[in-house]
């Protein structure tokens, strides 16, 4: 290609009139997984855009509204519009609300996601924690063990978060990091519920226990149990899930 040259962009191309904002936010979207748009790019102007799509400025306009609310663009003024460049929390929260409002009965499946991407996550956290994560993950573990010799299920609610947090850490994969936080949100009320109940019914020690024993697995590298500890963790076998 010679110096000056300008590429054609497929996803420049006109489109028709049918969902004239949807097409737009799809045909960005195709762009961006195409690599026809990379994170950092600066979009053309409304003005280009529109043009280029044959569509209403308006719709250029509400297209990227929605896909600024999504953190997959970023308005700079008076620079203009850009593709985004790393995660935004923005990004978690169309999945987030589509299960949210899934009219399904949905915690076995919750139950089976949180088995699956914490195993997922303890799996890499063996194998790629570093020294300092360990380091880490011990200082979040004596705040857990502390908050449940305190009784009080929201401080032990945050120390446990903040503890699995630091496991996603240990893991060094952001993707998964990323739905990681996702699982937590949705069964942020199913793990205040283990909590609680574990409290009330004297299970304080075992609490600590699977904590204590999921730590040790990361550190000493030691997978042959670690599924079987990550489910028996949960406690389901203790009916916690019922309020």
């Amino acid at each position: 290609m010679e110096s000056g040259e300008v590429v054609e962009k497929k996803f420049l191309r006109p489109i028709d009139n049918t969902s004239i904002v949807q097409q737009v936010i799809d045909r960005l979207t195709y762009a961006m997984i195409y690599k026809e748009l990379r994170p950092g790019d600066k979009l053309p102007t409304e003005m280009e855009l529109a043009a280029s799509f044959g569509v209403g400025r308006n719709s250029i306009r509400e297209a990227i509204k929605i896909l600024v609310s999504f953190g997959v663009l970023d308005i700079r003024r008076p620079e203009g519009t850009f593709v985004a460049s790393g995660f935004s929390d923005k990004m978690i929260n169309p999945l987030l609300y589509g299960i949210i409002l899934d009219q399904s009965d949905s915690i076995d499946s919750l139950k089976e996601l949180r088995e699956w991407v914490d195993f997922g996550i303890l799996e890499l956290a063996m194998e790629k924690a570093e020294p300092e994560d360990i380091f880490q993950l011990k200082e979040q573990l004596e705040e857990l063990l502390e908050a449940i010799d305190g009784g009080d299920a929201e401080n032990v609610f945050r120390a446990d978060d903040d503890f699995h947090e630091a496991i996603s850490t240990a893991a060094h994969n952001s993707l998964l990091a990323q739905i990681a936080k996702l699982v937590r949100t949705l069964t942020s009320e199913m793990r205040m519920n283990t909590i609680r109940n574990m409290l009330n019914i004297g299970k304080a020690r075992e609490l600590k226990q699977a904590h204590e024993d999921l730590f040790n697995i990361i550190e000493r590298k030691n997978d042959e149990s670690a599924r079987k500890l990550l489910v028996e963790g949960y406690f389901y076998k203790y009916n916690i899930l019922r309020k």
